[in-house]
């Protein structure tokens, strides 16, 4: 899978490809489909959601940028795995699943696997987690269909936001912010399903 799908295309962070090739997708996924967990291509997890294609995991880590010993905000916890791939890249990682029996399997399949750097968290996510803030980096996994205000405040100077942003046309973006404002910019097409809750009646960035 690492070779053929996420090497081959153009990551080349050492760090997250080794992540890659250590977590076990198919634990991941409902036993019906472990078979097919390590195909380039999502997989339906339940409840209308969906674990990502492994190479837009590995890029979004790589966008990402951080290291081991940062903190992590996620929004989207689905099955769990794009948070097990943070872990091992040695971040603490807190992530928001809005579906709370996917939040339920989410934690107990990381406990089962030992990423004790992992918190799951049953709720919407729109207005982030400003306890712990400001994060290393924030990481979406279902598309709004705009940058949302609350996560960019909660970013640390010089750091990263990585999510899909769109309704029937979606891309992939890298919001940074910076002393001057907010940069950002567009990678690729992507297709995620779309961030319910607040997400859908609130304003954000365009």
């Amino acid at each position: 899978m690492v070779r053929t799908q996420i090497e081959r295309r153009g990551v080349r962070n050492d760090a997250v490809l080794r992540a890659m090739r250590r977590v076990p997708r198919h634990r991941f996924v409902p036993e019906a489909l472990h078979g097919e967990a390590y195909q380039d291509c999502p997989l339906p997890i339940g409840y209308e959601q969906t674990i990502s294609q492994p190479y837009i995991v590995a890029l979004m880590t790589e966008l990402l940028q951080v290291k081991r010993g940062e903190t992590v905000l996620e929004i989207g916890a689905g099955s769990g795995y794009q948070a097990a791939i943070l872990a091992e890249l040695g971040c603490g990682v807190f992530t928001f699943e809005i579906v709370e029996a996917l939040a339920e399997r989410a934690d107990t399949t990381l406990r089962a696997l030992g990423y004790t750097n992992v918190h799951v968290l049953h709720g919407d996510g729109y207005d982030g987690l400003l306890q712990h803030a400001p994060f290393d980096g924030i990481i979406v996994t279902a598309a709004p269909d705009h940058i949302p205000q609350t996560l960019v405040e909660q970013l640390k100077e010089g750091r990263r936001l990585v999510l899909p942003v769109g309704e029937l046309s979606q891309d992939l973006y890298v919001v940074e912010k910076t002393s001057s404002g907010v940069e950002k910019r567009s990678i690729i097409p992507v297709r995620f399903v779309p961030m319910t809750g607040r997400a859908s009646t609130m304003g954000g960035f365009d």
